[in-house]
């Protein structure tokens, strides 16, 4: 370890991560117009040097001197006197050293009108800033959909990067503030390597056409099979139909929102009880809200397993109320009440604060019972 790598450890430097995707090949591919003038630049420079050597016996730095200001028409004059062969030599190499740059000036020109260089460059700032996000959400195609969801995920401070393969993704994500974006087909392995989908926590794709939402699913499940990734990736998607819901969920996707039915179940709710009408939005949808719920997955080696609910003391230390516990099996027992066993596996549908939640986060994934409760 030498002295520098010291210096970073003791001061925890830390490099800042890399994109899984390197766009610098692309941008090389773009600079081949520009081989020529240069290939052709150091030659007249080559043979200029020998030229005046040569002719008119200049030493080697001289003559490479007198061939740089002759060649790019400084004018500075002559260092040494020039023979008439010379001078005719000289003209020759003002007249290709102009002829040079012109072609030099028009390709650089015309591969900035093309805007390719200035799109790579600003793709790759786009990367190397997503590569630093980590348990975010790749959010898949722009439509009315992605613009209310990331609003959402924008008030919760939860990132996300937006990815579609229109040309104007610019200024979509300008106009909606998507911090993160990308202009690419959503399905393609390259896509989910510039969307870091490695470090993400899920993937959202809601699109209008079912075939979209099935390709970006079935990517993602092949992704990780290839990839070899621990944990799977939680998919949520949209779909019109009933038929289409089951479908999307026998291909991979964990939730699957029908707008159609949620819509009909928020009319029939306010016509049945319209001074419900914004209890969700009140105490569930708003970031600003006092009150959570949340489910908390209870794991095998929790010290609450086979446990009785009473015993928990969830209300005493972390203020909130287990409303719901969701079985290994898919059994749902609602409002449960203190007797009924915690088994492994299961989920606890929790109501209270946030700072309560997140502590009985912390209780629940405890292997030994909590030193608060030793004495219960």
């Amino acid at each position: 370890m030498n002295l520098f790598t010291r210096i970073r450890n003791f001061i925890h430097w830390e490099t800042p991560p890399k994109p899984e995707v390197r766009l610098l090949p692309e941008f090389y591919g773009h600079l081949k117009p520009f081989r020529l003038p240069l290939i052709l630049t150091v030659l007249i420079m080559l043979i200029g040097t020998f030229g005046y050597m040569l002719i008119d016996d200049f030493p080697l730095m001289d003559a490479i001197y007198q061939t740089g200001i002759t060649f790019t028409t400084v004018g500075y004059g002559e260092i040494f006197p020039i023979s008439p062969a010379g001078r005719i030599f000289t003209i020759t190499l003002i007249i290709a050293g102009f002829a040079v740059f012109s072609s030099a000036i028009g390709t650089l020109v015309s591969e900035l009108n093309k805007g390719v260089i200035s799109r790579v460059l600003k793709e790759r700032r786009m990367l190397y800033k997503i590569a630093r996000l980590k348990n975010h959400f790749v959010v898949c195609f722009h439509n009315d959909y992605t613009i209310e969801v990331t609003k959402q995920l924008r008030k919760n401070h939860i990132p996300f990067v937006v990815i579609d393969h229109r040309e104007d993704m610019d200024e979509l994500a300008k106009k909606y503030k998507y911090p993160y974006y990308l202009q690419a087909e959503p399905h393609t392995e390259v896509a989910m390597l510039k969307a870091h989908l490695s470090s993400a926590k899920g993937i959202i794709t809601l699109s209008d056409n079912i075939a979209d939402n099935i390709a970006i699913i079935a990517s993602i499940r092949l992704f990780e099979k290839e990839h070899l990734l621990p944990r799977p990736y939680y998919i949520i998607s949209s779909a019109e139909s009933m038929s289409d819901v089951e479908k999307l969920k026998k291909l991979g996707a964990d939730t699957v929102v029908s707008p159609t039915k949620l819509t009909a179940q928020r009319v029939s709710t306010m016509a049945a009880r319209p001074d419900m009408e914004n209890l969700l939005e009140e105490f569930l949808y708003r970031n600003d809200t006092p009150l959570d719920l949340e489910q908390i997955y209870v794991p095998k080696f929790s010290w609450m397993v086979l446990k009785k609910l009473r015993e928990s003391h969830l209300r005493e230390i972390a203020n909130v109320s287990v409303v719901g516990i969701t079985k290994k099996d898919g059994k749902f027992v609602t409002m449960p009440k203190g007797d009924v066993l915690i088994t492994s596996e299961c989920n606890l549908l929790v109501i209270g604060t946030q700072k309560g939640i997140a502590m009985t986060k912390g209780i629940v994934m405890k292997r030994n019972k909590p030193e608060e409760l030793k004495y219960v």
